[in-house]
């Protein structure tokens, strides 16, 4: 093999490299795009439960008290 050949087939190995490079960035930045819209669906869900736990809570810690008052006969 002449090196004007083998030269020519690494410059083919190389085009080949960027494309799959590119390939793949583009892959990974639809990815991170994905990523991006879960991660704030899920800030959304866990400040909504959060509020609800709160919610429970203080009305489980209300009714607590209420139970923990001596009772007049």
């Amino acid at each position: 093999m002449s090196a004007t050949q083998r030269k020519d087939r690494l410059y083919g190995q190389f085009a080949s490299s960027l494309m799959a490079l590119k390939h793949n960035a583009t892959r990974t930045t639809d990815l991170i795009e994905g990523l991006q819209g879960d991660l704030d669906a899920m800030r959304t869900f866990a400040g909504i439960h959060a509020a609800q736990f709160m919610t429970v809570a203080a009305g489980l810690g209300a009714s607590a008290d209420q139970d923990d008052t001596p009772q007049r006969q």
